[in-house]
């Protein structure tokens, strides 16, 4: 939880202008991008990703979601009106980040002051017609953003210059495509995903999501998990790297196509580095299991 609260804050300097926004390619927003963006102005989050962004829902599936699964993805406006955040359930053991960046922590987001509708699914990919599932109730981001579309856009509001939009997803990307022999050439395969990211990107923008951030993928690589393999650590980081620096060129590509829409991006692939680098001095004592 530590960590959460820790990132939320990092999250936050970026959004009130107290440091630099960069995508993953180290540039920096434009001025324009970021004169139309006031974070106190915010009243409206809405999320899109896998674990690392999902809270639970009182109508979720549990441990998986706010708000049903791909096997019932539907929902009426009362269900997500009356859904309550549960309290300290997220993969974070505790309030994940998304939740101290809103300080909506539990209840029905309505009664929150900034108001948190997270439709993230743990254990999503980007597309479920390039990776398979993890589950058959799996909803990947692309379904994520179907379902908010169809059941939640004419329900929860959505104003101008009071909405943030996040996007957090490709951990579960970058670590399923390491034992995946089908794919040759990984480059064109991130193209590909980055394409079907990007097109429900711009699905959400037409239906008046207009200010959004982006979050690149961690250094998965120094996860306990992953640090007693080194050949397929040394992979992973290579999946991550490419990656992020085709994510950063489909960033600056949208927001080209979209001049009226704010987009900003945070490096957590930095930042945790940086963290686990100094790991001491942010009070940890244990960053290898």
């Amino acid at each position: 939880m530590k960590i959460a609260t820790l990132f939320s804050k990092a999250i936050i300097y970026v959004l009130t202008g107290l440091a630099l926004l960069t995508v993953s390619t180290g540039t920096k927003s434009t001025a324009a991008s970021r004169s139309k963006f006031d974070w106190d102005e915010i009243q409206f989050v809405q999320a899109f990703g896998d674990s690392y962004s999902f809270v639970q829902g009182s109508e979720g599936l549990a441990n998986f979601s706010f708000i049903g699964d791909a096997q019932k993805i539907s929902f009426t406006p009362g269900q997500l009106l009356k859904n309550e955040i549960m309290p300290r359930n997220t993969s974070s053991e505790g309030s994940n980040w998304l939740e101290f960046l809103t300080g909506c922590l539990q209840g029905r987001p309505s009664e929150c002051k900034k108001q948190l509708w997270d439709f993230s699914f743990a254990g999503a990919d980007i597309d479920g017609n390039l990776l398979p599932l993890h589950h058959n109730f799996t909803v990947p981001l692309v379904d994520q953003v179907k379902q908010w579309i169809n059941f939640a856009a004419g329900i929860i509001p959505h104003p101008v210059g009071q909405t943030l939009t996040t996007w957090w997803i490709g951990i579960n990307d970058t670590g399923d495509t390491v034992r995946n022999a089908t794919i040759t050439d990984f480059n064109a395969f991130w193209e590909i995903e980055m394409n079907s990211y990007f097109s429900s990107v711009q699905a959400a923008a037409d239906h008046g999501l207009h200010a959004h951030l982006f979050i690149n993928v961690p250094p998965e690589e120094r996860s306990p998990g992953s640090l007693g393999d080194p050949t397929n650590a040394a992979l992973l980081k290579t999946h991550i790297d490419e990656f992020n620096t085709i994510l950063a060129s489909h960033i600056s590509t949208f927001q080209a196509a979209n001049p009226h829409v704010t987009v900003m991006s945070f490096d957590a692939h930095s930042w945790f580095n940086m963290v686990l680098d100094s790991a001491a001095s942010f009070g940890f004592t244990n960053t290898t299991g």
